[in-house]
């Protein structure tokens, strides 16, 4: 997850919500910009995610993320794509 926040509001966040993953604090945009992932007028970044390979390569990108389905979507994603399950 990236968040345009600064990391101690990312903590904090993610204490609130019981978060057991990491979040990537992206005050100046540069990660998301990379990813064209900033919002109009960049308050944000978009909830896109990207399913990227061992080796890099960006496999997938799914920009119609629903919170309340996004965890089963991403396992039935990872496997239609072939990633290997852990």
């Amino acid at each position: 997850m990236v968040s345009l926040d600064e990391a101690e509001a990312n903590r904090a966040f993610a204490e609130s919500v019981g978060a057991a993953f990491p979040i990537l604090s992206d005050p100046t945009q540069k990660a998301a910009q990379a990813y064209g992932v900033v919002s109009p007028g960049g308050r944000y970044a978009r909830r896109w995610t990207f399913y990227i390979d061992q080796k890099g390569i960006i496999r997938a990108i799914d920009k119609r993320v629903n919170p309340s389905s996004h965890g089963e979507d991403m396992v039935e994603q990872l496997k239609a794509l072939g990633f290997p399950q852990r």
